[in-house]
């Protein structure tokens, strides 16, 4: 058992071996540049590039020319949400999403709204999820796109995207999902639930860093966007740049693994949360789930331990690699917005650990990190007087604290 043990899977997940494998000759010998239409070797990258959209578009139930490549996730949830604004401005300039989105979503809405633009930031319940009555009802005759993710990255919770998907469709708006998290983890068909816009993360599926890809939906409706990347003309006017072969042959076989083993895994995954999960809440109290009790992720489980503050438990488990939050926000001291968002207060938020479980996670680590959490809790709450007068039977909420002298 390697350490520290990883459990860290929704901030980034080691490249597969395979993925490697089918890489490395596009690193060396196949090194054409796919837009180099004159030669062998342009004509050998351009054919990787097809067979990895193809891959791709299989995985999510889109069409190959429906494929955009990207840098990653928030280049691709940049494009789609400033690219739209730019492009259907003169409809309106009414945006709907939620305020647990990851940073690559809220940042650009942010952008927009000094641009002048009218972001609506939809209220989420209690598990972190936003109804498509909600969506329905808040839709406006201005509203031009609605971005609401696939799954949480911090909570794992589940959108229903169908059903918001059918709402926009009827409605006559642009539906964006950012699926980072979700592709490759949970089955998700663009057409089924009729979603037009969907980021994916090459890290986030076992591929390499630095990839991902948009899907623009073609046809019903077909969507347009106004590029926010000149030069050249690369992605059918979208995405400028000479595309990096390797990384592109990465994503797609990356993708690919995933389709063939995705249920079987999640499956597998599901057991060894619910595992760690109950050999926590049995050896500790005061435990509280965070998210969707059954509509989340298969591999994540975020958990509050009242009494003890996060950092000092991460530094506690210091053999075992999790996260109190966001990766991109992770050098942050304040409580995280996410759970903020879900009602958690910041007692509970500031004690947050998210587990997240991946291709390589054994019983064996599950059972290790389980112990050690158990073991540092109980370190850290036999030094702490709050968790001594909650056991007593005090509400801590009535105590009147004297300020320290100077």
């Amino acid at each position: 058992m390697n350490q520290p043990v990883y459990m860290d899977y929704q901030a980034t997940t080691p490249l597969d071996e395979r993925v490697l494998d089918v890489m490395l000759p596009f690193l060396r010998e196949k090194f054409g540049n796919a837009a180099s239409r004159n030669h062998a070797y342009g004509w050998e990258a351009e054919k990787a590039v097809d067979e990895a959209r193809e891959q791709i578009a299989a995985l999510i139930g889109a069409k190959a020319k429906e494929v955009v490549f990207t840098s990653g996730a928030t280049e691709s949830n940049n494009l789609a949400i400033k690219g739209v604004a730019e492009m259907y401005q003169e409809k309106g300039k009414h945006i709907l999403t939620t305020p647990i989105e990851h940073k690559a979503v809220i940042d650009p809405c942010k952008r927009l709204e000094k641009d002048g633009y009218d972001v609506e930031y939809l209220e989420v319940d209690k598990f972190g999820q936003v109804s498509a009555e909600q969506v329905r009802n808040a839709i406006r005759e201005d509203t031009i796109l609605v971005s609401i993710m696939a799954a949480n990255n911090e909570v794992g919770t589940l959108a229903p995207l169908a059903e918001i998907g059918a709402v926009c469709h009827e409605k006559g708006v642009l539906f964006h999902t950012d699926a980072a998290q979700a592709v490759g983890k949970i089955p998700v068909d663009v057409e089924a639930m009729q979603i037009d816009l969907l980021s994916i993360s090459g890290h986030k599926v076992y591929g390499p860093k630095g990839i991902g890809a948009l899907y623009v939906r073609r046809r019903n409706p077909r969507v347009r966007l106004v590029a926010q990347m000149d030069g050249g003309g690369h992605e059918r006017g979208m995405r400028s740049g000479t595309l990096p072969v390797a990384s592109i042959v990465g994503l797609g076989e990356a993708c690919r693994l995933a389709g063939l083993e995705m249920k079987e895994e999640g499956a597998r995954l599901t057991g060894l949360r619910d595992r760690l999960h109950q050999k926590i809440t049995s050896e500790l109290d005061e435990v509280y789930l965070n998210g969707h009790p059954d509509q989340r992720l298969p591999g994540n489980l975020n958990l509050s331990f009242a009494y003890v503050e996060g950092e000092a438990l991460m530094m506690g488990i210091d053999d075992v690699a999790v996260s109190s939050g966001s990766a991109c926000t992770s050098a942050s001291l304040e409580p995280s917005y996410v759970l903020r968002g879900l009602g958690v207060g910041d007692d509970l938020a500031h004690t947050s650990i998210r587990f997240g479980l991946g291709r390589e996670t054994t019983e064996k680590e599950v059972d290790f990190v389980a112990d050690r959490v158990v073991g540092a809790v109980k370190r850290l709450r036999e030094m702490s007087p709050l968790y001594e007068m909650a056991k007593e039977g005090v509400d801590l909420n009535e105590v009147r604290w004297n300020p320290v002298a100077d």
